[in-house]
């Protein structure tokens, strides 16, 4: 087994055992809920935004281990980003997984390359990509329940 895949794989069992700001964030201004039609993931994503900054992230919901390791991960790696920095954030992700674009910024994603696994299972990358579309929906807004099709 390549190393890569052993990591990805150790990651997203850990994360789904013990994940990371699973709760409702009572602070939050907003919110957004998400929901995968085809295998029935679904996420409510929580966000504290002060001045355009993430100042806390949280998430509850139901799903397949990478979904919920995805939405651990994401909020891990959001505390303290601007809204422009988690866009960006959301688009190398988007990329990585589904392996269009250019080669992944490892810089700017850090822990979340271990996520790059995903692209290895092509019918799983929604379930990798619904927390951050829900997040997205969130940070915009968004009331409605956003559906990764």
């Amino acid at each position: 087994m390549s190393d890569l895949r052993e990591l990805y794989q150790q990651v997203i069992l850990d994360h789904n055992k013990s994940p990371r700001n699973f709760r409702k964030l009572d602070s939050a201004n907003r919110m957004a809920e998400g929901h995968n039609p085809l295998c029935g993931d679904e996420v409510t994503v929580y966000v504290e935004l002060v001045d355009d900054v993430i100042n806390e992230i949280a998430f509850q919901g139901h799903g397949c281990a990478i979904s919920k390791a995805s939405a651990s991960m994401m909020t891990a790696g959001l505390k303290g980003k601007t809204i422009q920095e988690a866009e960006a954030l959301f688009t190398e992700v988007r990329q990585m997984v589904t392996g269009e674009g250019d080669q992944p910024n490892a810089d700017l994603l850090g822990r979340l390359t271990a996520l790059s696994g995903v692209r290895e299972f092509p019918n799983r990358v929604k379930c990798a990509t619904l927390p951050w579309h829900t997040m997205r929906g969130a940070l915009k807004g968004e009331k409605d329940v956003v559906f990764d099709e």
